[in-house]
């Protein structure tokens, strides 16, 4: 390591938009910051969570003015190639100013015309490819960075062979540190520590079919007397507030969001998730047992490939989005009350999880540097 310390290296990460992009590109920079004198530049799409989340965990970040193209015709899809150049653009001369040794693309819109613009100036790139089924942008990327670090076996279906590097997702290690948590956790959200509690979480902007399935069945939870933290998004926060203020109940907790992550795994017997990446990467992890339902809007629907590859492991059980106002709440009471599955699924997580993963994308990224 003793060379790495004596140059400092400088690493453009970009990306983002939820923060299944941006809080594994934080755990690259941060393992890449553990290695060896590193400084770290983040490019993120203007307007999106980077923008804030970035600066909060102490990095600098520049914004690109670049969204998404949308499914319809619409003003914004008739910007798209404006904002495609004008991104590309200023990516170019971010990457000229700040001179970088190597730039990592981790998913989101931004990270398309900082690659594409890392490429054209010949400085070495490598991509972090979260799922199980690509984006097109990695894809169009792929033949012409250097490296490919990938969580999941059977990617060489689209990328060169070559190039791919199974890593794991990069997960921060705070989160996924719950050992000897629970009565700190019991406390932190008010709850008795040898209950049976079910964790709700919809990633950072909620999830609309599994808050409206929950918000049915509140006084099932406390007929059933099981615990309920509820995370539900900001959006959907400000209808669920009252309806749980209402029901004055002590076995359930809502909140927008949770910063503390590490209490609520350490805290629940039973996740109910969307089925992003970086949420399946947490909770193999923490090994605690899941129900999954997929976004079905998600590209290529890629979250019921990610969930199903679990599924197939005997690690989670999945309901799909459709049907989960009927179906969730029963699978929940029959998986809460039957330890045995627990225990099996949870088995099974432990098996697939990989914790190293931000470290090895680290060391990718210094090997990149050092060729």
């Amino acid at each position: 390591m003793q060379n790495s310390r004596q140059h400092r290296h400088k690493v453009v990460i970009s990306g983002g938009g939820t923060g299944g992009h941006i809080f594994p590109a934080i755990a690259i920079a941060n393992a890449l910051k553990a290695k060896c004198d590193a400084d770290i530049l983040f490019v993120g799409a203007k307007g999106r969570m980077e923008m804030e989340k970035v600066p909060a965990a102490g990095y600098p970040i520049e914004g690109l003015w670049i969204s998404g193209l949308q499914r319809k015709i619409t003003i914004k899809n008739l910007l798209f190639p404006f904002k495609v150049i004008a991104s590309l653009q200023k990516a170019k001369q971010i990457l000229k100013n700040f001179n970088p040794d190597a730039v990592v693309g981790v998913g989101g819109y931004a990270s398309g015309p900082t690659l594409k613009a890392a490429v054209k100036l010949k400085i070495p790139a490598l991509i972090q490819e979260q799922n199980s089924f690509p984006g097109i942008t990695n894809k169009l990327l792929a033949k012409s960075v250097q490296k490919i670090c990938v969580a999941y076996d059977g990617m060489e279906k689209f990328f060169p062979k070559e190039k791919i590097v199974i890593t794991g997702n990069p997960i921060r290690n705070e989160v996924i540190q719950i050992e000897g948590k629970k009565a700190e956790a019991a406390k932190f959200f008010g709850l008795v520590e040898n209950k049976q509690t079910v964790l709700v979480v919809g990633g950072s902007q909620g999830a609309l079919a599994i808050n409206k399935a929950i918000e049915k069945h509140l006084k099932d939870f406390d007929r059933d007397d099981f615990q309920l933290i509820w995370q539900t998004g900001k959006y959907y926060f400000e209808q669920a507030e009252p309806v749980v203020s209402n029901l004055n109940s002590k076995n359930i907790r809502v909140l927008a969001f949770i910063d503390r992550m590490d209490l609520a795994y350490a805290m629940a017997d039973v996740i109910i998730s969307r089925a992003g990446a970086i949420a399946i990467s947490e909770i193999c992890a923490v090994g605690k047992p899941p129900i999954f339902i997929p976004l079905p809007t998600a590209a290529e629907d890629h979250q019921t490939k990610n969930a199903k590859a679990l599924v197939e492991k005997d690690a989670a059980i999945l309901v799909a989005n459709q049907k989960t106002e009927e179906e969730l709440y029963p699978a929940l009471k029959k998986l809460i009350e039957n330890s045995t599955k627990q225990n099996e699924l949870s088995s099974n997580l432990l098996k697939l999880a990989k914790t190293q993963a931000a470290n090895e994308i680290a060391d990718e990224i210094l090997a990149l540097i050092k060729n």
